[in-house]
Formats: C-alpha cells, structure tokens, sequence
C-alpha cells in the first residue's frame, strides 16, 4: 500500500490553514487542473467530522467519481478523509497542521490501495504515485498561496 507524505510550510496562522483546507469551494479551486468539483453530500462550506461528498473529476481523461467521509477530525490540527465508494480499493488522507512560531506545517498523509490487485500494485509503480504525489503537492501549494494571501 503506497503511502505518500508532503510537508508544506505556510506562512499564515494554523486556523486559517486549517479551514481552507477544510472548506470545499476552496477544494475545488486547488484542484483546478482536474476541474474537480463537488455533486453530492456536502457540496458548499467547511467539511465537519461525518460528512460526506462526493467530487467529480477528470483523471488521465476520464471523468470519475469519489465518494469520501471525513472520519475524525480534531479542530484546528487534524481531520481525516476515507473513500467510501471510488476508483481506488481504499484510500485515507490525513490533513495535519502542526502551529509554528512563523506559521503553520500543513503535512499530509496519503494512503491507498490501488484496484485491480496486481495490476494496481504494476500501475503504482508505473505512474499512480507518481501522479497522486505531483497532485498532493500541487494542492498543498495552491492552498499555501490562498492563506498567505489572506494574511
């Protein structure tokens, strides 16, 4: 099970960091290369702990949908997102923020398991983790952008 890890520092108090990346217009705006969007469950203000939503986007092509539940989460340091129906077998992402005296650690945490049992394990390794790592960092620089600006 691939696990990806990207820490970003952001210059902006860890509240902040923490409801952007929470917040799902502002999901839809980080994620702009995929034109994701969100059409079912929550579609509109911050995530809370039960919620669920389902994004639509377009990945290698194709247009795909992905149901999460956000799992746990633990105002302003940690919330935790699980598929619960999508192209993947399972994935969980755990958003951390971590409060500096400068600003805030936003790490996050990406686990998953890819479909197709062998297959998924050989589409790792080929191109999947390479291109869920490009798309972790791209958000987290994107949301990085947003909190500075707001501060």
């Amino acid at each position: 099970m691939p696990v990806i890890i990207h820490e970003q520092f952001i210059q902006a108090p860890i509240e902040v960091c923490f409801d952007l990346a929470r917040n799902v217009k502002v999901h839809t705006q980080t994620t702009h290369q995929t034109n994701e969007k969100a059409v079912g469950g929550v579609t509109e203000g911050m995530l809370e702990e039960g919620d669920i939503v389902t994004w639509e986007a377009v990945h290698f092509g194709i247009k795909q949908r992905l149901t999460s539940q956000v799992t746990f989460m633990e105002k302003p340091n940690k919330f935790i997102d699980e598929m619960v129906h999508g192209a993947f077998h399972s994935f969980k992402h755990i958003h951390q923020f971590v409060e500096k005296a400068d600003g805030t650690l936003m790490i996050d945490t990406f686990q998953y398991k890819s479909p197709l049992g062998i297959l998924g394990v050989i589409a790792d390794k080929l191109f999947l983790e390479k291109y869920m790592t490009a798309f972790i960092i791209l958000r987290a620089k994107e949301l990085k952008k947003m909190a500075e600006r707001v501060t």
